[in-house]
């Protein structure tokens, strides 16, 4: 809900926008980063609640929270469009592989 909240906010939007040529990288950085920080302790609960499931399945689940991101800043007036859409929730499912993979690499044995 924080990211939620985080993402639909403008002035975290300008806080985290600085001005240049390389805005866009540097957020979408930052949106990969945030969804492995969902994605990883997703990927924690549905183990700890004997519920594991595949990374693709935690992927797919934050991308969906992505989504719903997406959905919230639509209807408070972000104008983005749909392709910068679509990437978005791409970068929702990469970062969700990526704290899902992290994870599973992180319970293996040495």
């Amino acid at each position: 809900m924080a990211f939620l909240f985080l993402a639909s906010s403008d002035a975290v939007y300008n806080l985290t926008s600085p001005p240049g040529p390389l805005q866009i990288l540097l957020r979408k950085s930052y949106s990969v980063v945030a969804f492995a920080l969902v994605g990883y302790p997703l990927s924690q609960a549905l183990e700890a609640s004997d519920n594991r499931k595949p990374t693709l399945f935690v992927a797919a689940a934050v991308g969906i929270y992505s989504l719903a991101i997406e959905i919230v800043q639509a209807i408070v007036g972000s104008h983005e469009g749909l392709v910068w859409n679509a990437v978005d929730v791409g970068f929702g499912f990469a970062g969700g592989y990526l704290g899902a993979a992290i994870h599973a690499r992180m319970r293996q044995p040495r």
